[in-house]
């Protein structure tokens, strides 16, 4: 019953007058609409494709220090619907053989010429290549010869106001470099690309690229990084002894008071672990012995990491040299 009223409705909307004229007007749009878009297609149009180019036949021997793949952005002119087609058409793609190509010394290049013969092959015979960037393919190699170095990151990686990073954590800490043996003595540290992280409280993990030229091979090329945050927080130690320095035979430096104070700022975690030990504060007998006083200057020469802003609570005391 439902599908007898549906047909029903169906038939008089299509002999209704006013749907007929409607139908016609769809119909010759329709019609309009393809005879635009043969005359739009059938005009000739430049537009960029994407050439992939791999570098094949490598001996074993050989390590490339440049990326064995790369892409190509060629510009190209020709009708409409073939330019469709080039935009739509996945796994263009050209093979270098390295051989045919290799200078020596670590360096290839496949020069403009060649680099437009072999992507002309892949393309009809009525279509012109306008540009190809980059214009000439070089590569770079070396026979196996590497380094390893440090990770470093770079960037701005600022934790919420009251926070500070209290230890950087690398997975892994070290990477190799391939390059040419001038370019491994020159790198004592490979650095991150530029990180931009702000606001944080909590751990920060991250993953991200290393940065280098492009005739260096990073392996890993990519590693993670942990940002150990802590709260801040203004402390004090008190009972750091004070060490006498340059001292000649036969004497001893006596100070008065014998330990001191020293006030700094570190994280909430860190504080716990710390004793006065790991502190040292120094009186130099030839500066004493150089401009004689009533009280001798008092230094604070090694804090831990992760101090900051440590200063002593007093920068002179009494002292008395004795023989021994």
């Amino acid at each position: 019953m439902e599908s007898k009223r549906i047909s029903l409705y169906i038939k008089r909307f299509l002999f209704n007058r006013m749907s007929k004229e409607i139908l016609i007007f769809i119909f010759f749009l329709i019609l309009s609409s393809i005879f635009w878009l043969i005359l739009t297609l059938n005009e000739t149009y430049e537009r960029e494709i994407k050439v992939t180019i791999k570098i094949k036949g490598i001996p074993k021997n050989i390590v490339l220090t440049s990326n064995e793949t790369d892409t190509l952005r060629v510009v190209v002119r020709d009708k409409g619907w073939l330019l469709m087609r080039y935009l739509y058409e996945k796994n263009r793609n050209i093979n270098i053989v390295f051989k045919n190509y290799d200078h020596g010394n670590g360096y290839g290049i496949v020069p403009a010429s060649d680099v437009k013969r072999m992507i002309n092959q892949q393309l009809e015979m009525s279509t012109s290549i306008s540009s190809v960037k980059p214009d000439r393919w070089e590569f770079f190699y070396n026979n196996g010869e590497r380094k390893r170095v440090p990770v470093r990151w770079t960037g701005r990686v600022i934790p919420e106001q009251l926070y500070f990073i209290s230890h950087v954590q690398y997975w892994p800490d070290s990477v190799d470099i391939y390059s040419s043996r001038e370019k491994l003595d020159s790198i004592n540290v490979v650095y991150t690309e530029m990180l931009n992280y702000v606001g944080f409280r909590d751990t920060l993990i991250v993953t991200c690229k290393t940065s280098h030229p492009k005739d260096v091979k990073v392996v890993p090329d990519q590693v993670r990084i942990g940002f150990y945050t802590d709260v801040l927080t203004e402390e004090s130690i008190d009972g750091i002894p004070i060490k006498a320095i340059n001292m000649p035979a036969g004497k001893v430096l006596r100070t008065f008071p014998p330990k001191v104070k020293v006030r700094f700022v570190t994280g909430v975690s860190q504080f716990r672990t710390l004793r006065p030990e790991d502190f040292t504060v120094i009186a130099d007998y030839e500066e004493i012995s150089q401009k004689p006083s009533d009280k001798c200057n008092i230094y604070l020469k090694v804090i831990p990491h992760g101090i900051s802003r440590a200063v002593l609570d007093t920068k002179e005391v009494d002292y008395l040299i004795e023989e021994e």
